[in-house]
């Protein structure tokens, strides 16, 4: 039996989580919209007028936040792993495109212990390092690198 060299051993794709979906932030936005806004009339109709446009622009502020930080969550990596190679693309949230090739044989899959929220995966090999899943919780990371390990081993075994 002859073994396919291009079939998938491994295929995660890895993104940032963001626990607000569309619809919670379309909520949190109404909420803040409308304390903002009967703030803004209670002091205008105190005579302070000014503060009715800090409170639009905390509004503002706050609407951009979140837009900059559903931008930052479009990063993705994919790692990819077959007989002859792992590849790992990463996509910035611009567009930007770039991709690293390792060979499976050589390759190997470090996670700094014990594992807490400034702890890498990195990939080695022939004086190469990558780290990936930098975004992701500790949890997911030791899953990304035991996965990752357990695809790796039968491909070191010959």
């Amino acid at each position: 039996m002859t073994s396919d060299p291009t079939r998938a051993l491994f295929d995660a794709v890895l993104r940032p989580h963001r626990s607000l979906g569309p619809r919670g932030f379309l909520v949190v936005m109404c909420i803040l919209c409308t304390v903002s806004f009967i703030a803004g009339v209670s002091f205008l109709l105190l005579g302070a007028w000014p503060v009715l446009g800090f409170f639009g622009l905390d509004v503002a502020i706050v609407y951009l936040a979140f837009r900059a930080n559903y931008a930052a969550a479009r990063l993705e990596e994919r790692l990819h792993l077959t007989e002859n190679e792992l590849t790992v693309a990463r996509v910035w949230p611009s567009g930007a495109r770039r991709q690293w090739r390792f060979q499976p044989y050589w390759l190997r899959v470090e996670l700094d212990e014990p594992v807490t929220d400034k702890s890498q995966i990195r990939l080695r090999s022939h004086g190469k390092s990558l780290i990936v899943g930098s975004f992701l919780t500790p949890a997911e990371r030791r899953e990304v690198a035991d996965a990752l390990k357990r695809a790796l081993a039968p491909l070191k075994q010959g």
